[in-house]
């Protein structure tokens, strides 16, 4: 009985880390690129609302999950314009998009609360979920889950091991001695900003759209 609570615990924690993770993740990009966000909440609450506004429409969590991440990016473009062409305080830049996004969800959301709707489901992944213990810790989540799970290491190569990697981290460290190799600064920081907020968009639609989006009330009571 201990045992399967301590599994349980585990399990649920790493499946409630996860929008934390994809935030984490694109955050990273952001700042290496030189450029901090912290307007990730308000672009994640974004996410989630119109992730479950299309699920409540359309039915399809799938549908759900890509407009949200899509939101998220597109979302992200206010901080990008703000910080990076008009050259605004980088942090009162994010914690204004924060406002907006809690404002926003919190306003337009009203309509959908005690909404229900299905989901992404828990898809074991085989052989895997049959490992004691870690399976059942590791390998009994929602796709998005899995998702965050890929991203670790794409992330890490992507930063550290590609061409990309270094002229993010050449525009975040020097961007005076990049542009004057011909690196395009504000392009890259444009491009790194816009997949922190993919990754945001897609860590609220985790929020809203992975298991039966009950929380969103939650969510959009928040704001």
């Amino acid at each position: 009985m201990l045992e399967q609570m301590i599994i349980g615990f585990i399990s649920t924690s790493i499946a409630l880390s996860t929008p934390l993770l994809l935030g984490a993740i694109g955050e990273v990009f952001a700042e290496r690129s030189g450029v901090m966000n912290l307007g990730v909440e308000g672009v994640m609450i974004m996410g989630a609302l119109s992730g479950f506004l299309v699920l409540a429409i359309t039915g399809d969590p799938w549908t759900a999950t890509i407009l949200a991440t899509l939101v998220g990016g597109l979302t992200s473009l206010i901080h990008a314009i703000l910080s990076i062409s008009l050259r605004a305080n980088q942090l009162l830049s994010g914690l204004a998009l924060t406002m907006f996004g809690l404002g926003v969800s919190g306003f337009l959301g009203q309509p959908l609360l005690g909404v229900s709707a299905n989901g992404l489901p828990v898809i074991p992944i085989p052989l895997l979920d049959q490992i004691p213990y870690l399976g059942e810790i590791l390998f009994q989540h929602d796709p998005i889950t899995y998702i965050s799970y890929l991203l670790v290491p794409i992330a890490w190569v992507a930063l550290f091991k590609t061409e990309f990697g270094l002229t993010v981290r050449a525009v975040g460290e020097d961007p005076a001695a990049a542009d004057a190799v011909g690196i395009n600064v504000y392009r890259t920081r444009y491009i790194c900003v816009f997949v922190g907020g993919l990754l945001a968009g897609l860590a609220g639609a985790f929020l809203s759209v992975a298991g039966t989006g009950a929380g969103i009330s939650l969510l959009l009571g928040s704001g």
